[in-house]
């Protein structure tokens, strides 16, 4: 084993460890860190109203761990992309003045195939449409939960209506990142063209 070799194990080794914080949300899923005061501390809400927001708020949950862990797995591995590409993009023309012999070119060989492959994983899962989706969902909702917090007069002039405008606003959240997870599928381009899914 030569120092070419021994760098092409390091270069790898590196690609799997910093390809782990990635990995890892996959498997453990993110914790959720609202923040701030919950509609129980509302004081312009009756314990009627406040019953009916924690009550809707539980069921929305589920949705918001799951933006909130793919976001984080979208981001995270779009930032991989990204720095893995930079690297390369240096790394690979260094090692090619040097002078490609045996063992370095399978240096290049790794380096090309590893940046290869993490671009083709991004194109074809279409993370960049899927981490917008994802955070914008997330971020929207908190914005309106905040507002209605903050400026319940914003979604009407009595409580009924207040509650009635904001469930619906966050029925229209849910809406649009749907519609954007379905646009944003997966696809595999084959020959004269990728078949269209249908709506």
């Amino acid at each position: 084993m030569n120092n070419w070799d021994i760098a092409a194990i390091i270069y790898g080794a590196i690609a799997l460890l910093t390809l782990l914080p990635v990995i890892v949300p996959m498997i453990r899923g993110v914790e959720l860190h609202p923040g701030g005061a919950s509609f129980d501390e509302a004081a312009h809400f009756s314990d009627t109203a406040k019953k009916r927001l924690n009550d809707h708020y539980s069921r929305i949950l589920g949705t918001l761990g799951f933006w909130k862990k793919h976001s984080t797995v979208h981001r995270r591995f779009h930032y991989y992309c990204v720095c893995w590409t930079i690297v390369s993009s240096w790394l690979v023309p260094l090692l090619g003045t040097i002078g490609v012999q045996g063992s370095q070119r399978w240096l290049i060989v790794a380096v090309s195939s590893h940046v290869a492959l993490a671009l083709s994983f991004h194109r074809g899962l279409k993370i960049a449409d899927k981490l917008r989706a994802f955070r914008l969902g997330e971020s929207e909702f908190y914005d309106l939960h905040r507002r209605l917090l903050d400026r319940p007069h914003a979604f009407g002039k009595t409580q009924e209506e207040q509650l009635e405008a904001y469930f619906a606003a966050v029925e229209e959240v849910r809406r649009r990142v749907r519609a954007a997870e379905a646009d944003s599928m997966p696809n595999v381009e084959q020959g004269g063209g990728s078949p269209k899914a249908t709506e």
